[in-house]
């Protein structure tokens, strides 16, 4: 369960972004549509806890996100919440398996071996865990960064425009492997994104 109450977002210089009440009652794949520049990043940002709000506030299933101190909301965030952003934000000294399992390290979680190996060889990319991320395709990358986003096995996956850039044939290959995927470790996808594409996938919809 996803809620919101009285959201509000103010940059230093700009008007006040004011969103809509959200209230996503099941845990089924949810999608948030807007037109660029409406503010959807900074939402998703408010969503999964990684900017505080002006005014208002999250529930994210029993959790008032900012009730939380700055510390908790980390420590919440770390294991509850997955991303996959649109940029992916990799680091480029470590390999195709490191990247994937920083999550892991961050929150002292056990590296699950077979897990890893089940999830690379679903997108076809096992044989490249031991190279250098940037040694990717953009593509190859966007699917690293799914896999990498429910590998500690989150509550939440928030996904920001996953599919904007992509022809019709790879944006359906995304969206049914971020809805397999979230499916997989039965974590709740919300995708916040212009594309509407997605409209036709996920029922449970808000438009900005």
């Amino acid at each position: 369960m996803l809620q919101t109450q009285s959201l509000k977002y103010q940059y230093s210089s700009g008007r006040p972004l004011i969103f809509p009440n959200i209230h996503f009652q099941n845990e089924d794949p949810a999608l948030i549509l807007g037109e660029s520049g409406c503010g959807k990043t900074t939402l998703l940002h408010l969503l999964a806890g990684l900017r505080t709000p002006s005014e208002g506030n999250v529930q994210l299933g029993q959790t008032n996100l900012y009730s939380l101190t700055t510390s908790e909301r980390d420590a919440f965030r770390g294991k509850n919440i997955g991303v996959v952003f649109q940029t992916s934000h990799f680091i480029p000294s470590l390999s195709v398996l490191e990247n994937i399992t920083m999550p892991l390290y961050l929150n002292s979680q056990v590296q699950d071996e077979n897990k890893v190996k089940t999830y690379l060889e679903k997108v076809n990319l096992f044989h490249k865990a031991f190279q250098p991320i940037g040694s990717l395709s953009v593509g190859e990358q966007q699917r690293i960064a799914i896999i990498r986003s429910i590998i500690h096995e989150p509550q939440w996956i928030f996904a920001d425009e996953p599919t904007s850039a992509l022809d019709n044939k790879n944006a359906n290959q995304v969206i049914s492997l971020l809805m397999d995927m979230t499916k997989t470790v039965n974590a709740q996808l919300i995708v916040v994104t212009h594309d509407n594409r997605w409209d036709h996938v996920i029922a449970n919809t808000v438009r900005l």
